[in-house]
């Protein structure tokens, strides 16, 4: 019996060269307004993943009221960003794309096509849910996927809500299989085909034969931000016709691209054993020696991380809130160690979080 809860995704980690003009760019094209967190102190905890060396950054989580998860804007502070040296393709190992929630696709895209900042990728298409969906690229090289989500949190009339998965290149679907369905809990398979796909044609080697399975969770999340968070969705990418690359290869955690994937848990311990008896122990431990009930301050919250890393090397974020701001003006904080780990949070108490709002010109 698995006696942890997994929420959803919480965030997707973005590393950036430039922190203020990423973010901004994140509210003016993604609506990601509303800052959970902001932090510039010493990532300590990361020295595998950052040469053995802690790195100063400054970084926030920031999100969309109509739901999804969040973004983790993420840049070194003293260190220069080490930017990929080769293009990557579709199938290279690791997060290719993010997956954007929006309850009319068709709608988004006529919004984004006029939109002179957002570059789209090839042409409104159906995916393999059979489900109308587009691609777009940042100024910064990464590639989104605005997929159909009905699920609005809190209905602000805007075109897109929050990241609801993501695409990710793997060697094996079936090994990968191990991370994404039996520890992450996405059981079940909404497709598996084998093929060329139309709305990968416009992508790097996007005309070629790939495999891929797309996966969601057939019951639904439970936990503190549940009602956030809503549904989500990972598909799985496996190359048949070119040997794939490591989109970070030869580079440290929070260089720019897509650094991980953060899930929202309860019961760090109890996932921990799970993590080791399906062959993926913790790569990372934010709990001091032995004292697992430790907070991590991250600035205005605290809580619990840790790591793991797929087949390939992706890495898998869990985060246990313990404290989070909630109206930070009046000094209000929510400890949500005293609260039932199984049930979400008040949608009156999830939607006062709009008031954490901030515009782009003030980032």
């Amino acid at each position: 019996m698995k006696n942890f809860v997994i929420s959803g995704i919480q965030q997707v980690g973005i590393g950036v060269e430039d922190f203020s003009e990423a973010w901004k760019y994140y509210i003016d094209v993604f609506n990601m307004d509303v800052r959970i967190l902001e932090d510039d102190t010493v990532a300590e905890r990361m020295l595998p993943y950052t040469g053995n060396k802690a790195q100063k950054r400054h970084a926030c989580i920031a999100i969309n009221m109509q739901g999804g998860g969040g973004f983790e804007v993420w840049q070194y502070s003293d260190r220069k960003p080490k930017k990929i040296d080769f293009d990557i393709h579709l199938g290279d190992y690791g997060i290719f794309a993010t997956k954007i929630k929006s309850r009319n696709v068709n709608l988004t895209y006529e919004l984004f096509k006029v939109n002179p900042n957002i570059t789209i990728l090839g042409e409104l298409n159906k995916s393999i849910d059979k489900c109308h969906t587009f691609f777009i690229k940042d100024p910064f090289g990464n590639v989104f996927q605005i997929v159909h989500d009905k699920y609005v949190l809190r209905d602000e009339k805007r075109s897109t809500g929050g990241p609801v998965g993501a695409i990710i290149g793997v060697s094996d679907i079936e090994k990968s299989l191990t991370v994404y369905r039996d520890i992450l809990g996405y059981d079940e398979v909404i497709a598996d085909k084998t093929g060329v796909f139309d709305d990968f044609k416009a992508l790097n080697s996007g005309n070629q034969k790939f495999r891929i399975v797309l996966l969601t969770h057939s019951e639904p999340r439970k936990g503190s931000f549940s009602k956030l968070f809503g549904k989500s969705y990972i598909e799985l990418v496996q190359a048949l016709e070119r040997e794939p690359r490591k989109i970070y290869e030869g580079r440290f955690w929070g260089d720019p691209g897509f650094i991980q994937i953060c899930f929202d848990v309860r019961n760090m311990d109890a996932l921990r054993s799970h993590c080791e008896s399906c062959g993926h122990p913790f790569t990372v431990d934010s709990a001091i020696k032995d004292d697992t009930a430790s907070s991590f301050d991250m600035g205005d919250a605290a809580g619990r991380f840790t790591y793991i890393e797929d087949p390939d090397g992706t890495l898998i974020e869990f985060v246990e809130t313990h404290k989070i701001p909630l109206l930070k003006a009046l000094g209000l904080n929510l400890n949500l160690l005293k609260r039932d780990p199984e049930k979400s949070l008040p949608l009156w108490m999830l939607k006062a979080l709009r008031f954490s709002r901030v515009k782009s010109q003030d980032v």
